[in-house]
């Protein structure tokens, strides 16, 4: 039986969201990992290498588990939220970038 989720709503979901994100170097490997998926999709579509796309989930994933993993020493959200997590990382929110 699947374990029910405790966040209904982003509302109540983003309190949550920001104290696993409490490092501002994981905030930064976040941005990076966002930021370079974003660069390889101009990329493989100017390029028309289509296997770089193979390599989005890994940057974008990679610096967000890294930051997770080693310096928050947390479970990143995106395995329970993965909507409200992707929601948070793409809305740039100045809260989050803030964040202490």
């Amino acid at each position: 039986m699947a374990t029910e989720k405790k966040y209904k709503t982003f509302r109540s979901f983003y309190p949550y969201y920001l104290t696993e994100h409490g490092d501002l170097t994981n905030r930064t490997l976040h941005f990076i990992g966002t930021a370079g998926l974003f660069v390889i999709l101009v990329v493989a579509i100017v390029l028309q290498k289509w296997w770089m796309l193979a390599l989005i989930p890994v940057c974008g994933y990679g610096f967000a588990w890294v930051g997770h993993y080693f310096i928050e020493k947390n479970k990143p959200a995106t395995f329970t939220y993965p909507l409200y997590s992707l929601g948070k990382e793409q809305s740039g929110n100045h809260e989050y970038r803030n964040h202490p």
